[in-house]
């Protein structure tokens, strides 16, 4: 994620809301430019469901596997939204908002992709994860 200051005209802002009122089986909707270059530059909106409200965690098939920061990290979990939307490469970065008020609860960070990169044209997952919109507003007071 980036903050950036662009000089001129001001543009619309985007009012970022309150993740901690998302619940699962919420529906939310993401726009963006998938794949890049490959459908043009036009703007693309998805709906997806909040499916899971997860910790960011790979899951480890025997304790040989953890270390001291994987224990760290499922006591002080980073939860994500795990979403049942298709998204591809170039939709990451996108605002993930509330249909109904517009206000922005996450941003779209990670697509699951199954087997190749090249795979997800033809066969997405349709499982994708937005960071939440209150880890926004920490980053915005540092």
């Amino acid at each position: 994620m980036a903050l950036l200051k662009i000089s001129g005209e001001p543009l619309p802002a985007l009012v970022i809301g309150n993740s901690d009122t998302v619940k699962e089986g919420e529906t939310v909707a993401f726009t963006g430019f998938p794949i890049g270059m490959v459908l043009g530059l036009y703007p693309v909106t998805h709906q997806a469901i909040i499916s899971a409200i997860t910790p960011i965690v790979i899951p480890a098939l025997s304790s040989k596997q953890l270390d001291i920061n994987i224990i760290k990290r499922l006591r002080t979990p980073y939860l994500v939204f795990q979403l049942d939307g298709t998204a591809y490469p170039g939709n990451s970065g996108s605002p993930l908002f509330d249909p109904k008020t517009g206000k922005v609860i996450g941003i779209l960070n990670m697509v699951f992709v199954k087997g190749t990169k090249e795979n997800v044209l033809a066969h997405p997952s349709g499982i994708s994860y937005a960071i939440p919109s209150n880890y926004i507003h920490a980053i915005m007071k540092q």
